[in-house]
């Protein structure tokens, strides 16, 4: 069980950085100070093992894992920091073939199993789209078995995916754009289907609430955004979470925070 002495609900981040080492450049290290969140799950540091600055291995009061692409120096890449204790954290959800671009990390915390997955973006190309869409079901199968063999499952990161048309300012302009697609919605909504609940609905169900922008035309200024990043929970777990919010006025990366409060 998590514990933290004088702590009764704990704060859980997910942030897609777009570089670890270029944000440290931007107060990364004076925010997490600020900020102060009991576990921070990172996506998109771009980083190797041997790439990765002891600053950021080491963040005083947290425990850091990573997981780093081994095909491709420099790509995609997950990290989770934590104030609290881990009992294991594993780099693969079972199946080889998905572990070699660092895409996720299964941190067990006990009471529940934070699963820190930075999803792939299908935009690149038809094979892209596929490897996305692939991944995705294997994903849904490990949650699926997760569940099913009765733990809680908190699952964060860049989906790469919005759900609804309320998740972005111009769906109706993006409905044949990867992040958009039907098949890419057609996911989400199996994985409420299978028994988990997107948590930032359960507190906010107004529009305009973005967590990604394009960093063309001034779009985050304007707010022409989409909510990629998510906290989904097992619905047994959704008792748990008592906030959900997205730290929209963080900038240093194309996306911002976002954060569930859980007791």
């Amino acid at each position: 069980m998590w514990s933290e002495e004088g702590v009764n609900t704990l704060i859980v981040m997910s942030w897609n950085v777009n570089g670890i080492r270029a944000i440290q450049k931007r107060g990364f290290l004076d925010w997490v100070e600020e900020a102060q969140p009991n576990v921070l799950a990172l996506q998109e540091t771009k980083v190797n093992d041997d790439t990765l600055p002891e600053t950021l291995r080491d963040i005083p009061g947290y425990e850091s894992h990573f997981s780093y692409a081994s095909t491709r120096r420099g790509y995609s890449g997950v990290a989770v920091y934590s104030r609290i204790g881990v009992v294991s954290a594993e780099p693969s959800f079972g199946v080889p073939e998905w572990d070699d671009e660092g895409r996720h990390l299964l941190i067990d915390f006990g009471d529940f199993i934070l699963a820190n997955v930075y999803f792939p973006n299908g935009r690149a190309s038809a094979d892209r789209l596929d490897y996305k869409m692939r991944y995705y079901a294997e994903f849904l199968k490990f949650a699926g078995k997760t569940i099913a063999d009765g733990k809680n499952l908190i699952i964060c990161g860049d989906y790469n995916t919005a759900h609804r048309e309320i998740d972005l300012a111009r769906p109706r302009e993006n409905s044949k754009t990867s992040g958009f697609l039907p098949e890419e919605r057609a996911w989400m909504d199996s994985l409420v289907d299978a028994g988990f609940v997107d948590t930032f609905r359960l507190f906010n169900d107004s529009p305009e609430q973005y967590s990604w922008w394009s960093q063309r035309s001034g779009a985050r200024s304007r707010n022409v955004g989409w909510r990629l990043d998510y906290f989904f929970v097992n619905s047994e777990f959704q008792s748990q979470v008592v906030d959900a919010k997205i730290h929209a006025d963080v900038l240093g990366s194309d996306h911002c925070p976002v954060a569930i409060e859980i007791m």
